[in-house]
């Protein structure tokens, strides 16, 4: 959903820096390219995360707005809430599920690297609680860096870490040959997955890590492997016969509330909350391949 100085450029985006630190672990083969350990406190950095704002897909609760992410005792909190507030994009004859609700009643926040920080392959590790409560539907998850120009599916999505309904999931999305979605899709039962009280298993941080390089995605969580996608056979379908996961992605967060698949909210207490510990990202030493 990473320490002296290092710089790379994302093609049209810029230079960033690295602040490198020798508490963070290493892993033979890798360098650290970019991280955050959310050590200030306020909004997020600027430099790294921008955000989603307003509806924004899967007809789900929440209104999207920067004031629920917050960075506080070295976490980054994203709260959803139930308020209730003017929805600005409301029409009054309008039939769409974005423009036709009068009112807001649920807020979250959802942060991202769009337009800063994209990469293509790499290890990417996040420690992070997430709320399992009835309606909300956590995520870690990438789309491709050229979504905006070749659309979704075809630009491609990765999903690290989804909850919703008692379910883990780890995916990828690419596009068949009418541009609908094509899943890798795990998705597997909380209790049956981890062996424990559900409850109390989100009650602690958990260490979710993608390992993505020109042949394979690898997903985990607290070092247990959930799922490999053989992305060799992920070329798209439409007519250019792309391959989206061949390509920078960047990294949303986000805590959604009901929607298509995150269930009802109304008998849940509010605030609820996803805290992330740390974002990390590494990639090969051997290899050119740093996108950021």
């Amino acid at each position: 959903m990473y320490m002296a100085l290092l710089c790379f450029a994302f093609v049209g985006i810029g230079c960033a820096q690295v602040a490198l630190s020798s508490e963070i672990p290493a892993y033979q083969g890798y360098r650290l390219v970019w991280n955050d350990e959310f050590d200030r406190a306020g909004k997020p950095d600027p430099a790294k995360w921008t955000y989603e704002l307003g509806y924004r897909r899967n007809k789900e609760a929440q209104w999207y707005q920067p004031d629920n992410a917050i960075c506080r005792n070295g976490k980054l909190v994203i709260t959803a809430k139930r308020e209730k507030k003017p929805n600005p994009e409301w029409e009054p004859d309008a039939t769409g599920w974005k423009k036709s609700r009068r009112y807001i009643t649920y807020t979250s926040a959802s942060v991202t690297t769009k337009g800063l920080h994209a990469w293509q392959y790499g290890r990417f590790e996040f420690r992070a609680k997430i709320d399992i409560d009835a309606g909300m539907w956590p995520a870690i998850w990438m789309l491709g860096a050229n979504r905006d120009q070749a659309g979704w599916p075809e630009s491609g999505e990765i999903d690290i870490m989804e909850y919703y309904r008692g379910m883990l999931l780890a995916n990828t999305f690419h596009a068949n040959a009418k541009g609908k979605p094509i899943g890798n899709v795990f998705k597997k039962d909380l209790k049956k997955l981890t062996g424990k009280d559900p409850k109390k298993w989100a009650s602690r941080y958990h260490v979710w890590r993608m390992d993505w390089d020109e042949n394979q995605i690898k997903f985990f969580v607290d070092d247990q492997l959930l799922s490999t996608v053989d992305i060799t056979k992920t070329v798209n379908k439409t007519p250019d016969k792309s391959n989206p996961f061949r390509q920078p992605h960047y990294l949303i967060m986000n805590v959604a509330v009901g929607g298509k698949a995150g269930g009802d909210p109304k008998d849940t207490r509010f605030p609820r909350r996803m805290m992330v510990d740390y974002v990390r990202i590494y990639q090969r030493t051997s290899t050119g391949d740093t996108k950021e």
